[in-house]
C-alpha cells in the first residue's frame, strides 16, 4: 500500500513537473487575457485601440506570474496605425487565483516605425511641448524600439518606464543652416536617464561619431555628458558663416579640415541655460586657411594673401569659464613653411598667451631698423603676454633672436585703442643690412624714457621723414611721452655719421611738442635741430655746418659738396611758412637745371654743371605749405657762373608749376655794371663777354614735365634787386 502511494505521488510530481515545463516553455494559446490587456492599455490612453489575436501564455514559476505574448499587433490612435512586433504582459498568478487578474507589466516591441509618427505615440505618456518642438525638426527616420511599462497593485502605470531601441536613416534640419542626415544610433530611455550609443550622422556632409551621450536628471537640472569624434571634417566658407557667430572669424576663415576626439559634460536647466560646461578635446588640424588681414609686409616681404596652418596637434580644455589651448604645427605665411607653437589660457576675463614662431627658409625684415634676416640662418620670435577683456594688452616679453642679433622688449603695454601706453625696457643689439653695428637701449626712468647706446643707424627713418607721401601723423602713443637721448654714434647713411647725440623729445597727442637735439660730425662741425610748440604756433629750426648729408637725400641732386644749411619754419593754423638757406656749396648735376641750360643754348655752363660742377655762394628758398600744396614764394641762387630766380607751386604727386629767370654771371655783371656809380663800385668797369639770359616755365605732372625757354635781353627789376641785395651782403 505504501509503495502504491509513493508511486502515485511520484507520478503526480512527474506529471506536475511535465505540466509545469510545458506551461513554462510551450504555454497555451487563449483569448481570455485579451480584454484585460486592452483594458490596461486604455488606462494609458482611453482613445487608444489595440487589435489582438490569440495570446500565447507561459508560466514563470520563479516570479510566480504568467507571461502573455501576442504577435503582429496594431495600435490605433486617431486613425494612425502603429505596427507592433509583439506585446508581452506579466500577469500575477496570485491575482488569477484570487480572480483579480492584475497585470504587473507590459513589454511592447515595435516593428520599423516612422519616427514622426512615433512622436505622437510618445506624447501619450508625456505631453511635454518639447516633444512637439523636436518633431518639427525631424524630416526622416525609422525606429525599432522596446517599451517596458510596469503597473502597481491598483493597475496604475509606475513612473519607471524603460524604452530601448535603435534609429536608422534619420534626417534633421535645424534652422535651415544645419542638415543632419544618415543618423544612426542606439538608445536607452527611462524616467531619469537618456543614454545614446554609437551615434553616427552627417553634419552638412561631414562625418560625426558620438560613441556615447548620456542625459541624466539631477534635481531640477539635467546633466549631459558624452564623447564626440569627427573624422575628415571639412568646412568651407559658407559652412563657417553658419556655424560661427564671431565677425572676425566669419570674415577671415576661408576653409578648415580636421579630425577630433572630444569629451564633454554640462548641465542644463529648465530655461535651457547651460552651466558647468566641461570640454576636453584632442584636435588634429589638417588645414586651416585664413584670409590675411594683417599688414605685415614690412616684416614678411613675401607674405601671402592667405595664411595656412597645416598639421597642427591641439589640446583644448574648457572648464568653469577657463580655457586652455596648446598646439604646434606648420604655418605658411610666405613661400615656405615655418613652425609655430602656442599656449593660450583664458582664466575668467584674462587671456594669457605664449607663442614661438620659428622662421627658417623665409625672409624677415624690420625696415625702419634696416634689419634683414640672413637667408641661411633661423629666427626665433617669442610673444608672451596677457590681456583682460576690453582692457590693455600687455606683452610681458617680445624677443627675436638670430644668432648674435637680439631684439627684446619687456612689459610693453598697448591701450584699448591699440596705442603704446607704457614700456619698461627695449634692448636691440644687431648688425644691419649695411653692416653697421646697432646697439641701443630704451629704459624707463621715472616718467621719462632714456634712449642710450653705442650706435644706431637712422638711414631709413630719415628717408621716410623726407620722402613721406602723406602728412598723416603716426599715432603710435596713447599719452604724453618724453624721450631723453644719449647715443655715442648715429649713422645718417653709408657715408655720413654724427657723434654724441644728446637732447630730448616730448610728444603730446602723437605730435612733437618740444624737441632739442645736438650732435657733431666727425670734423667737429655742429648740427642742431629744435622744435617748439607754443600752442598757437610750432617753430622748427635746423642748422648744420655740413649740408651734404641732408641734401644727398634728394637723389636727383648729384655731386653736392660743402655748404652750410639753415632752415627755419613756423606752422600756424595748419599753414607752414619756411625759409631754407644754403651757403657756399657746389653742385655737379641737377637734371632740370641741366635741361634748362641746354635748351637756352648755354651749353658751356650746362657742360660745367654735368662735369666738375657749378659753385653757388648763396641759395635761399621761401615757401609755404598747407596739406599737399606747397607754394614757392621765391627760390634765389647766385654764383660765379650762374644766377637763378624762380617761384611757383607744387601739388604733391599731382602737378608742378614753376617759372623764373636764369642768367649767366657775365650777363648779371654786365647789367649791374651799367648802373651808374653803383655798378662801378659793385662790379668794376671791365665786363666779360656774355650771353643773354632766359625766362623759363616748367609745368605738368611730376613724371611728365613740359619745359619752355625764352631768351631775354632785359632783366626784371626784381632780379636786379635780389642780386644787389646778395652782392651787398657778400
Amino acid at each position: 500500500m505504501t509503495k502504491k502511494i509513493y508511486r502515485i505521488l511520484i507520478a503526480l510530481i512527474i506529471f506536475f513537473i511535465i505540466i509545469l515545463i510545458y506551461l513554462s516553455t510551450v504555454g497555451i494559446k487563449t483569448d481570455k487575457f485579451n480584454s484585460k490587456i486592452i483594458t490596461q492599455v486604455k488606462k494609458i490612453e482611453p482613445n487608444l485601440e489595440l487589435k489582438l489575436s490569440k495570446v500565447s501564455a507561459t508560466l514563470n514559476p520563479f516570479k510566480f506570474e504568467i507571461n502573455a505574448k501576442t504577435i503582429g499587433t496594431d495600435l490605433i490612435y486617431q486613425d494612425k496605425v502603429i505596427k507592433l512586433e509583439s506585446i508581452k504582459s506579466d500577469i500575477s498568478l496570485k491575482s488569477v487565483i484570487n480572480g483579480n487578474f492584475a497585470i504587473t507589466g507590459i513589454f511592447i516591441s515595435t516593428k520599423s516605425l516612422v519616427i514622426k509618427d512615433l512622436f505622437d505615440f510618445v506624447r501619450l505618456f508625456n505631453n511635454d511641448p518639447k516633444f512637439y518642438i523636436v518633431k518639427q525638426f525631424i524630416k526622416k527616420g525609422y525606429l525599432v524600439g522596446d517599451l517596458r511599462l510596469e503597473f502597481d497593485e491598483f493597475g496604475n502605470i509606475k513612473n519607471n518606464y524603460k524604452f530601448n531601441g535603435l534609429v536608422r536613416e534619420g534626417k534633421v534640419s535645424l534652422f535651415k543652416k544645419y542638415n543632419l542626415s544618415k543618423i544612426d544610433f542606439i538608445f536607452k530611455i527611462d524616467k531619469d536617464d537618456l543614454i545614446f550609443n554609437d551615434i553616427k550622422f552627417l553634419l552638412n556632409k561631414n562625418d560625426i561619431l558620438i560613441p556615447e551621450l548620456i542625459i541624466a536628471k539631477q534635481n531640477n537640472d539635467h546633466s549631459i555628458s558624452g564623447i564626440i569624434n569627427t573624422k575628415n571634417t571639412k568646412l568651407l566658407e559658407s559652412d563657417i558663416n553658419n556655424f560661427i557667430k564671431d565677425d572676425f572669424l566669419k570674415s577671415n576663415i576661408k576653409d578648415i579640415s580636421f579630425n577630433s576626439k572630444n569629451n564633454f559634460k554640462f548641465k542644463i536647466n529648465k530655461k535651457f541655460k547651460i552651466k558647468n560646461l566641461d570640454i576636453k578635446s584632442n584636435i588634429n588640424l589638417e588645414n586651416l586657411k585664413l584670409k590675411n588681414s594683417l599688414k605685415l609686409k614690412d616684416f614678411f616681404p613675401e607674405i601671402k594673401k592667405d595664411i595656412i596652418f597645416k598639421d597642427h596637434k591641439i589640446k583644448l580644455e574648457y572648464k568653469k569659464n577657463n580655457l586652455s589651448i596648446n598646439g604646434e604645427g606648420e604655418v605658411l605665411l610666405q613661400s615656405k613653411v615655418d613652425k609655430i607653437n602656442y599656449e593660450i589660457y583664458k582664466i575668467k576675463d584674462e587671456l594669457k598667451f605664449d607663442t614661438i614662431l620659428n622662421i627658417s627658409n623665409n625672409p624677415f625684415e624690420i625696415n625702419f631698423l634696416n634689419y634683414k634676416k640672413n637667408k641661411e640662418t633661423d629666427i626665433k620670435l617669442i610673444l608672451k603676454g596677457k590681456r583682460k577683456i576690453k582692457e590693455k594688452l600687455i606683452f610681458d616679453a617680445i624677443s627675436l633672436k638670430e644668432k648674435d642679433n637680439i631684439f627684446s622688449i619687456k612689459n610693453l603695454v598697448i591701450s584699448k585703442n591699440n596705442k603704446i601706453n607704457d614700456i619698461e625696457n627695449i634692448n636691440i643689439n644687431y648688425i644691419d643690412k649695411y653692416n653697421f653695428k646697432n646697439n641701443l637701449q630704451i629704459t624707463k626712468k621715472n616718467q621719462d624714457y632714456l634712449i642710450s647706446g653705442k650706435s644706431f643707424n637712422i638711414d631709413y627713418i630719415v628717408d621716410e621723414l623726407i620722402n613721406s607721401k602723406n602728412n598723416k601723423k603716426l599715432e603710435f602713443f596713447d599719452k604724453k611721452f618724453k624721450f631723453i637721448f644719449d647715443i655715442k654714434k648715429i649713422y645718417l647713411d653709408e657715408n655720413n655719421n654724427i657723434d654724441n647725440l644728446k637732447g630730448f623729445l616730448s610728444l603730446n597727442k602723437n605730435e612733437i611738442s618740444e624737441l632739442n637735439l645736438e650732435s657733431k660730425f666727425s670734423n667737429l662741425k655742429n648740427i642742431k635741430l629744435t622744435i617748439k610748440d607754443n600752442g598757437d604756433e610750432k617753430i622748427t629750426t635746423l642748422f648744420s655746418h655740413e649740408a651734404k648729408p641732408l641734401v644727398d637725400r634728394y637723389k636727383f641732386i648729384k655731386g653736392f659738396e660743402e655748404g652750410d644749411l639753415d632752415f627755419y619754419s613756423i606752422k600756424k593754423n595748419d599753414v607752414t611758412n619756411s625759409t631754407l638757406k644754403i651757403d657756399n656749396f657746389k653742385i655737379q648735376e641737377i637734371p632740370v637745371l641741366a635741361k634748362l641750360l641746354t635748351l637756352a643754348s648755354l651749353q658751356g655752363i650746362a657742360d660745367l654743371l654735368t662735369g666738375e660742377g657749378i659753385r653757388f655762394t648763396d641759395f635761399e628758398m621761401k615757401f609755404s605749405s598747407k596739406g599737399k600744396l606747397m607754394t614757392i614764394k621765391e627760390i634765389y641762387a647766385i654764383g660765379p657762373a650762374i644766377s637763378i630766380l624762380m617761384d611757383g607751386y607744387i601739388e604733391k604727386d599731382q602737378l608742378i608749376s614753376l617759372r623764373g629767370t636764369l642768367v649767366p654771371a657775365t650777363t648779371v655783371n654786365r647789367t649791374i655794371s651799367s648802373i651808374p656809380i653803383i655798378g662801378d663800385i659793385l662790379v668794376g668797369k671791365k665786363v666779360g663777354e656774355g650771353v643773354f639770359g632766359v625766362s623759363f616755365k616748367i609745368k605738368g605732372p611730376p613724371k611728365d614735365l613740359e619745359t619752355t625757354v625764352n631768351p631775354i635781353k632785359t632783366l626784371t627789376p626784381r632780379f636786379i634787386t635780389r642780386t644787389l641785395e646778395k652782392l651787398k651782403k657778400n
